[in-house]
Order: C-alpha cells, then structure tokens, then sequence
C-alpha cells in the first residue's frame, strides 16, 4: 500500500470511542475521562506524564512519587454509538462516564474526573 492510501485509510479509519481509567494500583485512586479516540487519549496521557508535563497537576505527583509501573491504562468501557442516532456521541460519552464515577465510588474508590 503507497504512503498516502495507508495515510488516507488511516484518516477513515473509526477510532474506538469510550471510557478510560487511570488507576494508581498502590493507593487504588483512580482518574476517569472519556475520548472519541481511545488509543490517541491513552498515548497522550502516557507522554505527558513520562515528560512531567500532564495537566492534572495530581495524577502527575502520583507519578513522580508511585512511579510509572504503580499507574494502569485500561479501557473500561466502549461506546458503539450510531451513525443515525439523535444523541452526539460526546453527550453519550458524558453519561457513560457518569455512570461509571457512580460505580466505582459505589465500589469503594477514589475518583476524580478527568
């Protein structure tokens, strides 16, 4: 496949869209969010706390004091949103999110939104 037909498939390509979460496995705090485009949110994550520079000035103490193998990437939910549905995708994220705060504060942890 030529570079630009591999560039353009990418550019079509349906990212997986969903939940995400954070968790400090030592303390077992956890940081939720919510991205159209699951992989490109969870790398961004990664690099900005590997340089020192996330935006969560918390998440990112964490990292500096618990280190990088004490934090956990995991997808916790997928959104399949359709193409013909009344709802934007991102309002459905939004309630998928809040739903899942819900449980795990239920369950006992630590959350804060990203």
């Amino acid at each position: 496949m030529e570079k630009s037909a591999a560039k353009k498939a990418y550019k079509l390509a349906k990212r997986p869209m969903g939940v995400y979460r954070i968790r400090n496995t030592r303390n077992d705090k956890s940081y939720l969010g919510f991205s159209a485009d699951l992989p490109a949110i969870i790398n961004r994550h990664k690099a900005e706390l590997k340089f020192g520079t996330h935006r969560n000035r918390e998440l990112q103490e964490e990292w500096n004091s618990f280190g990088e193998s004490s934090i956990q990437f995991e997808v916790v939910d997928e959104l399949r949103h359709e193409e013909n549905s009344q709802t934007s995708p991102i309002e459905e994220l939004q309630v998928l999110t809040a739903m899942w705060i819900c449980k795990l504060e239920k369950a006992g942890y630590s959350v804060v939104s990203l």
